[in-house]
Order: C-alpha cells, then structure tokens, then sequence
C-alpha cells in the first residue's frame, strides 16, 4: 500500500484559512490528467467533499434503466454526455445537505453551455494541463477495457473533443480571472503542493 503522509504537503495555517473560504472548486483537465487523484488529494487535506462527474455517469452506465443504457451508449462511442443531461444529473447531486459548503468537483463543467446552464458559482478552476501524448499514454497503459470508454479510438475520441468543446471553458474561466494553470506532468506531490500554494495565495 502507498504512504499517503508523503503526499500531505506541509501548508501554514493562514494558507489553509484562506483555502477554506474558496468552496466552490472545479478540476478541469484532458482525460487521463489526473483530476480525481489531485480531487481527492485535496478533499482529504481541506475537508471539502469530492464528487466526479465520471464517475456518477459511470454508476449510471451499469443501471438496467433506458437512462443507464443511454449513458452507456453514448460512453461507449467517446461522446460527451449531453449538456441539459449532465447538469440535472450534477445539480440533483450537488443539492444533497453533504455539499451544501463546498464541494471539489471534476469532469464538469466541460462545455461552454454547461456553464451557462451551471446556477451554483464557482470560486476557482485548477487546469491540470498535460500534452495529448502523456495523455493517450496513461490511458493505455491504465486501460483494462472494464471501462465503456476504455478503447484506444474512444480514448483518441475523448481528447479530440477536450480541445473543441472544453478548452473554450478553460478560456472562459481564465478571463474571469479564477484560472489556476497546474503544470500536470509532475509528481503526484509536486503538483498538490503547486496546489495548495496557489489556492492560498
């Protein structure tokens, strides 16, 4: 089992205050990138609650349901889930009483009309920027073909559509000035410390 004591990074309590009062977080990022173990990382040392959009649709992808095989569906040939979809799915999540001071959240919002649709404000975005290549290489290395989306093409699928529909979100949030660039293609604990320390700035 992996010592997780190395991956807390050591931040002063003042950092930790100022963290505490930015709820509201989105990761965004190309698959493969990182975002539920840099989520979870930072849900265990700033007490926020963790929720990944993948991973719920992944949970409806096994339900015998006209839903559940819709996802499914739709997962399995490496398109986006629809927009209207995927923000009634978050925000019937997001209005449980466990979320209702802040929450981490990853994989949403990913498109430009999500975020128009998205009421709950968001108080920063973390972008975990790595290239395609170091992207397509985790996956298949990752890959084990349990997951509807687990294939080589839909993988390719999934990054072709991070830069067309997401990368304006990026940019969206940039201008808004909440954007914390995360250079990804570090250590697991080089980049939660990057983190922290941005977060608390």
């Amino acid at each position: 089992a992996r010592n997780d004591k190395k991956h807390r990074s050591p931040v002063s309590n003042e950092k930790l205050r100022r963290i505490h009062k930015v709820m509201k977080i989105v990761i965004v990022g190309i698959q493969g990138a990182g975002k539920s173990t840099q989520g979870n990382l930072l849900s265990e040392k700033v007490n926020v609650p963790y929720l990944s959009t993948g991973h719920i649709f992944r949970q409806i992808a096994t339900e015998k349901t006209p839903l559940g095989r819709k996802v499914k569906e739709i997962m399995t040939a490496g398109f986006l889930q629809p927009d209207d979809l995927t923000v009634q799915v978050v925000e019937s999540y997001l209005d449980r009483p466990e979320y209702e001071k802040g929450y981490i959240i990853d994989g949403f919002p990913r498109t430009l009309e999500q975020v128009e649709i998205f009421k709950n404000n968001v108080d920063k975005v973390i972008y975990l920027d790595i290239s395609d290549n170091e992207a397509l290489n985790r996956l298949q290395f990752q890959g084990d073909g349990s997951r509807p989306d687990s294939s080589t093409e839909a993988i390719k699928k999934r990054i072709e559509l991070f830069h067309e529909v997401t990368e304006p979100v990026i940019d969206y949030y940039r201008k808004k000035g909440l954007l914390l660039d995360i250079d990804g293609e570090r250590s697991i604990e080089e980049i939660h410390k990057d983190i922290l320390e941005k977060l608390g700035k």
